[in-house]
């Protein structure tokens, strides 16, 4: 794919993510009215961490992306019908690992929780994980096809497949809880039925897709053959590094646990605001650069890979930069706006947007993995991004002890938020350095430039936002209701906010305005390899 053609892929796979974020929202507001911030919501918080752990480690990490550069390779240079034969045996390892994983992590809930006390908090995480659980087979499943359907340069549908999972589960939260009646700790259960159909659903949606483009199914456990062991040998360490990252994750939520019963809580509805627009561009580049990356490699275009880069870099930056400011100047009134509603009270909107201002900065830092990480993976190689991240990961823990220890106890959760934060931007130079001596320079100069300029034009915008936001507000009062007011005073600031920030783009002369612009629009007949 040439560097126009990744921008446009990469805006279907917005468009469709961002739809799909949209709907989360939904979800999230229909979540924080049913359940506020209270106990139930935080031991959901917790027990969906374990089957997002194994998505993230099996489906959408070192699996998938293992098998995406070998199982291109293997199409370039041996043709369709070995790919296919390399894609089942990956997917009966999967199902078969996943499934016994599955099985095993039920039987110990099921002994843990007849010691339990029903009634206690560890026993409601307990027994929201042993139903959540089979959720892991299905999602790993389904982003596995993801993965096969992307090196076909095939987006918009399996971008498109998390919309049953919000579907599925705003059907839930919005009809089948409230007439299940007997209060929340009864009620949470529809939205977990909800989310294992979803998860079916979201694996059989991509099957005739993966038919049509010569995929027949056959279960296949002959795993040492030389293309499986190599997907398997590259995905180990991947394993291993992903698997402490997620772990540590899951430490994160405990410790939010211990914090109090709102803690875990707070921290989930302040994700779900920065995975909006983290998911809009920084999740869809990173999607549609695995396989362009690969294709460079499998080509033996290496040389070009950098300047890829160069240009992924730039662009992501000049989105999430804007981003990460917005949301912290107007980290109140956006969680204020979306979800105190209902069960969701100021004492939870206070201790939400705590955490989403603290988060915010990571907007920035978050998505740089997504878009250095695939270089490496491309050119096969797991273990890079794997110690870098373990030297993250224990980096995030030591950070998050020493904050929750030392913050004061309104702002523990906060601290996490911060020890997350600082140790991804550590992450993300590691990571840049590291391709940096693989690959060569993608132009820092350039990409300093950029930045800079990217940050002059936020500041203006961030100007515009306050001064905004504040006059709205006033002018806003007195004319209607206190809700109403605050939504449009926030919509109305955002809008502001993006108008001056494209106005001082467009003054500095921001290539990367010019280059998303075009890049977003379709051209009849304009050619592939065009510049931007």
């Amino acid at each position: 794919m040439e560097r126009p053609r990744i921008f446009r892929a990469a805006g279907t796979v917005g468009g469709m993510v961002g739809g799909s974020r949209l709907l989360g929202a939904a979800r999230d507001v229909l979540m924080a009215a049913l359940f506020g911030t209270g106990p139930v919501m935080s031991a959901f918080a917790v027990a969906f961490t374990i089957p997002n752990l194994f998505r993230r480690l099996f489906g959408e990490g070192a699996l998938s992306s293992s098998l995406v550069p070998v199982f291109m390779r293997i199409r370039e240079q041996e043709g369709d019908g070995p790919a296919w034969t390399l894609a089942n045996r990956i997917l009966t390892f999967a199902f078969v690992l996943l499934s016994g994983l599955c099985v095993a992590g039920m039987a110990g809930l099921a002994v843990a929780l007849a010691r339990l006390d029903p009634v206690g908090y560890p026993a409601q995480i307990a027994r929201l994980t042993f139903w959540l659980l089979p959720y892991m087979v299905f999602i790993c499943l389904a982003a596995l096809a993801m993965g096969l359907l992307n090196s076909f340069h095939r987006f918009a549908l399996p971008a498109a497949a998390p919309w049953i999972l919000n579907l599925c589960w705003i059907a839930a939260a919005a009809l089948v809880a409230p007439a299940l009646g007997g209060g929340p700790e009864r009620q949470i259960y529809a939205v977990v039925g909800g989310i294992l159909i979803a998860g079916l659903l979201q694996f059989g949606i991509q099957v005739p897709a993966l038919l049509r483009l010569g995929w027949r199914p056959r279960p296949d456990v002959r795993w040492r053959d030389p293309a499986a062991r190599r997907v398997l040998g590259l995905a180990l360490p991947a394993a291993v590094g992903l698997g402490v990252t997620q772990i540590n994750v899951l430490i994160d939520r405990l410790l939010a646990a211990w914090i109090g019963p709102w803690a875990a809580a707070a921290l989930y509805f302040s994700e779900r605001l920065v995975y909006l627009p983290l998911g809009l561009f920084a999740t869809a580049l990173s999607i549609v650069l695995l396989p362009a990356y690969a294709g460079r490699a499998a080509r033996r275009e290496r040389d070009r890979i950098p300047a890829d880069l160069a240009h992924a870099l730039t662009g992501l930056l000049f989105v999430m930069i804007p981003a990460a400011a917005g949301l912290l100047v107007l980290a109140r009134p956006i969680v204020s706006t979306i979800f105190e509603w209902r069960a969701f009270d100021g004492a939870s909107t206070e201790a939400t947007a705590i955490a989403l201002a603290f988060f915010a900065p990571g907007l920035v830092v978050f998505s740089l993995p997504k878009v250095l990480v695939p270089v490496f993976y491309a050119l096969e190689d797991t273990r890079t991004p794997v110690r870098i991240g373990l030297a993250s990961v224990g980096l995030n823990l030591v950070l998050n002890l020493v904050f929750v220890l030392t913050f004061p106890r309104p702002l523990k959760h906060a601290g996490l938020v911060l020890g997350t934060v600082l140790a991804e931007a550590a992450q993300g130079a590691a990571l840049a350095v590291a391709a940096h001596r693989r690959l060569g320079s993608p132009g820092w100069a350039r990409i300093v430039v950029s930045v800079l300029r990217t940050s002059a034009a936020t500041l203006a915008m961030v100007a515009v936002v306050v001064l905004g936001y504040r006059g709205l507000t006033v002018l806003l009062a007195e004319r209607m209701a206190a809700k109403p007011a605050l939504a449009l005073s926030t919509l109305g600031a955002i809008a502001l906010g993006m108008a001056a920030y494209a106005g001082a783009a467009w003054i500095l002369r921001s290539p990367e305005l010019r280059d998303l612009v075009r890049a977003l629009r379709r051209r009849p007949g304009r050619p592939a390899t065009a510049p931007f």
